[in-house]
């Protein structure tokens, strides 16, 4: 990045809740972020000069649009706040961030407030799978399919099935990893659920297959949650640290970014991927530019990753794609235990999707706001040794939008 973008903290509410039983709009999820975000901050109202609000279907789940309206109310001081709502399905929460981050580095404002929001536990589970379809081509993909996205992300085990080979063991053991790390999480909506590998791997009425080779211990969780950060420009921020009593050079920031777009139908990504060793080569691609950006050389110069594992699919994909392993054997970091907590490059210490929830708009500011922890030595139990670089991928619809953060501390 040309200027140094800061994050200088934020919230996040418990994942395992549900909203919409306690009676509550969201706008009083919105709310609720944006007070825990300067509280933990100690960033007056006053001081934050944008907001954006990352958001999929408002519109759908809680028949809200015009979100950015609901951070004015949040604080006497937001009056007049400029704000904006910004939308690309799973990855509307990065697609957020790198707008603010953009403001920053361009000198428009020196502080920005971002909020990820989804309710999604207002209607059953079928009427949300088809809201879900959304984010692929409705008609062509999701429209009178039930739970399209599983089969979605299940042709994409079947595409690696096809050209490398997959075992459903591994994906077994990426559900229980994620569950695992869930219990160190005292945020995540499944940190009292049980879950093991051998059940993982197992089938059955505790189980079952619901698109192709996925199963329910392969997907994340419908999930409501809103999440908060603070991005600040490098004086707004040595400012802030001044008067926090902390060093700068100890405050997180983002060094690096990618944002890549594939086409929107799933068929099409895996046609115009062929003869290319990776799977989901825009994916790919978005990832190196953030390394490129961040001045790192590989997957090896990071501590950790937060990755976007709505199904164990697009983990065992991330696990190549981020450098892990060669093209097509993620089974071979799966295997060697790189990637669970305490391996060499631990993937969602948090719990990710799978266990720490997926609000779907709020998924991409969860992650960076995890890094932000990590690489400042706050995560509490799920905190990674010595962490000081964590990257971050987002992804929106099946493989179409590809956001990725390196976050350093």
């Amino acid at each position: 990045m040309t200027r140094p973008v800061y994050i200088l903290g934020g919230y996040q509410t418990d994942f395992a809740r549900n909203w919409t039983k306690e009676g509550k709009h969201i706008s009083a999820m919105i709310r609720e972020a944006v007070e825990g975000t300067l509280a933990a901050t100690g960033v007056e109202g006053r001081e934050v000069q944008v907001g954006h609000v990352g958001n999929f279907a408002a519109e759908l789940y809680a028949m809200q649009g015009h979100l950015g309206a609901f951070l004015v109310d949040c604080d006497p001081a937001f009056a007049g706040l400029p704000t904006g709502r910004h939308e690309a399905a799973c990855a509307s929460g990065s697609i957020a961030l790198l707008a603010a981050s953009a403001e920053i580095e361009a000198g428009r404002y020196d502080c920005a407030l971002v909020v990820g929001v989804e309710q999604m536990k207002t209607v059953n589970p079928a009427v949300g799978g088809d809201f879900l379809g959304t984010a692929a081509w409705y008609e062509a993909e999701a429209k009178g399919i039930e739970f399209p996205f599983p089969k979605l992300f299940g042709k994409l085990g079947d595409e690696y099935d096809r050209r490398y080979g997959l075992k459903d063991e591994h994906l077994a053991h990426i559900s229980a990893v994620n569950y695992a790390n869930a219990k160190r999480n005292p945020r995540a909506q499944t940190r009292t659920w049980y879950m093991s590998e051998a059940h993982a791997c197992g089938t059955g009425d505790y189980n079952a297959a619901i698109g192709g080779r996925i199963k329910i211990s392969d997907c994340s969780q419908v999930t409501d949650g809103a999440v908060g950060v603070i991005l600040a420009s490098p004086e707004f921020a040595e400012a802030w640290a001044a008067r926090r009593g902390v060093q700068l050079d100890h405050t997180a920031r983002l060094a690096g970014w990618g944002h890549r777009t594939a086409p929107l139908r799933f068929d099409d990504k895996v046609a115009a991927s062929a003869g290319d060793p990776y799977v989901l080569p825009h994916t790919r691609q978005a990832i190196l530019d953030a390394y490129q950006r961040a001045g790192i050389a590989d997957c090896w110069a990071l501590d950790g990753i937060e990755t976007h594992d709505c199904f164990t699919t697009s983990e065992y994909m991330a696990i190549d794609h981020f450098g892990l392993t060669a093209p097509g054997e993620s089974w071979k970091a799966i295997e060697d235990g790189v990637i669970d907590f305490g391996g060499k490059l631990p993937i969602n210490a948090s719990g990710g999707l799978i266990g720490a929830g997926h609000p779907v708009g709020a998924t991409g500011v969860r992650q960076v706001l995890d890094a932000t922890l990590q690489v400042t030595g706050r995560a509490g139990k799920y905190q990674i040794d010595n962490a000081r670089r964590v990257a971050t991928l987002n992804i929106g619809g099946s493989g179409t939008t590809s956001c990725v953060f390196v976050v350093e501390g």
